[in-house]
Parts: structure tokens; C-alpha cells; sequence
């Protein structure tokens, strides 16, 4: 049974890295402008790219854990290192806006110089650079189904509207003029907001596959339909389905006619097992227990 992992897994370390190229110049790119600009809101950009580069690193290593082969102290594989750390990834979010919002909050207190003009443009060429990261990588993550590559996107999003809401309030400060000048700390206290929310969004599915939730989707009828295209099932009792990393591991109790031998009912729960392998790829194992119908 040929395991889909490591192939995923390299699709989704090689995407992880390219972010984590991309995040390093733009953390320089607008520490610098943010300090040459005496932009707070661009600095606080800054930081979020930092917290990029920090989470992207943890998300590269926990898919080449996710990717190792089952051993005899994993026998399950090592896929719940990939929604720890999609986890890993929300924590790290929540304390970048939560050191974001208080930094806000302090220069909004102080009075300062409005940001340089020349900040906007870094902003708008960010913006674009983050968004078109983000929907390269959700759309590996989509086609991987990688809690930890989807995370990665997702932390690339929230750069783009921290971006995007420090470029609208350093607009508002320079055409608003004197008396304007902490707008752009608002926009970095609004960011937090959002970026706590996307921490959310990325934690509340991997925390789910590491409690063995059940997946979405209308299983039961898949499933129910597989084992009924093989002579001899009248039907499912129970079944249960959980996510590990990249792949799916099924338990399945099939009905069977109750005079059946037992040779008889050991090929049924092996064709049933075949069928459902065939016609979902993204199912790692199943195991198959007969039941007298």
C-alpha cells in the first residue's frame, strides 16, 4: 500500500521554504522602512513577517516529521506533527498581535511624527507580494490537506491586512495632517484584531485532528456506497473516520449474510478494504470488521 506523505510532504516543504525566502526580505524591507519612515504600523509589519519566518521554520520541520515513514513506537506515522504545528503556527500568531497591540496602544499615548510618504508604496508592494504568497500556498494546502501548510497561508494573509490596514491609516495621517499622526497605530491595533482571528481559524481545525474529530464531509455515504459495489454487503453498521497528517485511517463494520464461512468473510472485508483504497486515495488504511447481517 503505497503511503501519499512524503510526496505531499515535499510539495508542502518546498512552498514553505520559498515563504520563508520571501518573509526574510520583507522583514528587512519594512524594518527599515518602517524606521527611516517613523512608521510604527509599518514596524509592526515588520514584526509580523518576523513571526513568519519563526512559524513557517516550524511548519518546514513538522512536515518532514509528518513525512517519516510508521515505525514500530509510531505505528500510525508521525502525521500529527503536521497539525502540531499548524498549532504551533496560531500561538506564535496570538503573541504577535498581542505584543502588536500593546506597542499601539503606547504610541497612541506618545505623540510622534507622521509617517513619510515613501512608506505607502512599501505598504502597497507588500500587499501584493503577501497575497499572491498567500493563495499559492492555501491552494498546496488545499490540494495536500495540510492543517500546518494551510496555517502557513493563512499567517501570510494576515501580513497582507496588517499591510493593508497600516497603508490606510498612514494615509489617513498624511492627508488628516497635524493632530492625525497616531493613525497608523490604530491601523496596527485594528491589525491585532484580525490577526488574532485568522490565529483562530488555524486552530480550531488542527486542534481537532489531533482529538480525532471526526473529518467533514458526508463519509458515511461514501463509504456506505464503496462497500455495497462489492457482492455480498447488504450494508454498514458503524464505521469511524480520523485524520492523521496528510492521510485518513478507517475502521468500517460491514454486513454480511450470517451463513458465510469464514474464509468467505475474511475475502469480503479484503475486497471492501481494496475498494475503498481505490476509490479514495487519500485513505491510508482500513480496517474492515464483519458482522452477521
Amino acid at each position: 500500500m503505497e503511503q501519499l506523505t512524503p510526496r505531499q510532504a515535499e510539495r508542502g516543504q518546498k512552498t514553505t521554504l520559498i515563504g520563508i525566502a520571501v518573509s526574510i526580505v520583507l522583514l528587512l524591507v519594512k524594518g527599515i522602512a518602517g524606521w527611516l519612515g517613523n512608521s510604527y504600523a509599518l514596524i509592526a509589519d515588520a514584526i509580523e513577517s518576523g513571526t513568519d519566518v519563526v512559524t513557517s521554520t516550524f511548519v518546514w520541520l513538522g512536515l518532514r516529521v509528518a513525512a517519516r515513514q510508521p515505525d514500530e513506537d509510531h505505528p500510525y506515522g508521525h502525521g500529527k506533527a503536521e497539525p502540531l504545528a499548524a498549532i504551533v503556527v496560531s500561538v506564535a500568531l496570538v503573541g504577535a498581535a498581542i505584543f502588536i497591540a500593546v506597542e499601539s496602544i503606547r504610541n497612541i499615548r506618545v505623540p510622534h511624527e507622521v509617517p513619510a510618504p515613501f512608506t505607502l508604496a512599501v505598504l502597497a508592494g507588500v500587499v501584493i507580494v503577501k497575497e499572491v504568497l498567500f493563495r499559492r500556498i492555501e491552494q498546496v494546502g488545499q490540494e495536500t490537506e495540510s492543517q500546518a501548510v494551510k496555517a502557513d497561508a493563512w499567517h501570510h494573509r494576515s501580513d497582507a491586512i496588517t499591510s493593508l490596514t497600516a497603508f490606510v491609516g498612514i494615509s489617513i495621517a498624511l492627508i488628516g495632517g497635524p493632530g492625525y499622526e497616531s493613525a497608523d497605530d490604530w491601523a496596527a491595533l485594528l491589525a491585532s484584531g484580525f490577526i488574532i482571528f485568522n490565529a483562530y481559524r488555524i486552530f480550531r481545525p488542527s486542534f481537532g485532528e489531533i482529538m480525532d474529530e471526526a473529518p467533514a464531509g458526508d463519509w458515511k455515504a461514501e463509504l456506505t456506497t464503496i462497500a455495497l459495489s462489492v457482492p455480498q454487503v447488504q450494508g454498514i453498521d458503524k464505521y469511524r473516520v480520523r485524520k492523521t497528517g496528510f492521510e485518513y485511517f478507517v475502521d468500517l463494520h460491514v454486513k454480511v449474510p450470517g451463513d458465510l464461512t469464514v474464509r468467505q468473510g475474511h475475502d469480503i472485508a479484503h475486497a471492501v478494504k481494496a475498494a475503498i483504497l481505490t476509490a479514495k486515495p487519500s485513505v491510508y488504511d482500513v480496517l474492515i470488521h464483519i458482522e452477521p447481517a
